[in-house]
């Protein structure tokens, strides 16, 4: 591509950097979240260079294809795929305990980073995995074939009746926190416990907050219903 237009190839490299230079400072004007400064800096590089790689049209919608499954309720207005490290599934398992928990949600369960070690570790402990995208739904199905108390839902987490629950844990995203706050306030019942990893509830006042020693220095917000 670059080959026989070699100073317009160049002239298109100085507009795509100065075109996500100025999007990120843009951004930043409008306060969005971190996590946007890169998309907005790097999109057009990465296209340009994508294109100067001249791959066949078929890796383009096998990428689409695999971030659809990945990603599905994204535009349903669910949250992407976090990670949760194996030290908050420890934790989350020492609070399960000391609950004397008998039922656990996990909300946007993911590939399992948490349901599947609790139930594993837990067998006299429900526990119920919701996830609606295709690809981290299958993988959690998989790896709980040998947990029994471990139901895997596919399906929205806004779906979800919280109100069967002692404990329920979150690891979604902030833009949501404050509409989940006011769907835990309706259903779950007095005297459960919500954990929320890293994002905590707008204007709520967590009963304790524990701090994990992974990579992210995750922190977990514990609220007790009333």
């Amino acid at each position: 591509m670059a080959g026989p237009y070699p100073e317009l190839f160049h002239g298109a490299w100085f507009l795509a950097l100065l075109q996500g230079l100025l999007a990120a400072l843009w951004s930043q004007v409008l306060r969005q979240p971190y996590w946007w400064l890169p998309i907005h800096a790097l999109f057009l590089p990465t296209a340009i260079a994508l294109l100067s790689l001249q791959l066949p049209s078929w890796l383009y919608l096998l990428a689409v294809m695999l971030l659809g499954l990945v990603f599905w309720g994204t535009v349903k207005g669910d949250v992407p795929l976090f990670l949760s490290s194996s030290a908050v599934a420890d934790a989350v398992a020492l609070i399960v305990e000391r609950e004397k928990a008998a039922t656990f949600a996990d909300l946007g369960a993911g590939v399992g980073s948490v349901a599947v070690p609790l139930g594993g570790q837990n067998p006299l402990l429900l526990v119920d995995a919701w996830e609606q995208a295709p690809l981290p739904w299958l993988i959690t199905r998989w790896r709980c074939t040998k947990l029994l108390n471990v139901r895997v839902k596919r399906a929205s987490l806004w779906s979800c009746n919280l109100g069967r629950y002692d404990v329920v844990f979150a690891f979604l995203s902030p833009l949501v926190m404050k509409q989940l706050g006011e769907k835990i306030i309706h259903e779950m019942r007095s005297g459960s416990l919500f954990i929320s990893s890293s994002f905590p509830v707008p204007d709520w006042e967590p009963e304790s907050i524990v701090e994990i020693n992974d990579r992210r220095k995750t922190r977990l917000f514990c609220y007790r219903l009333q």
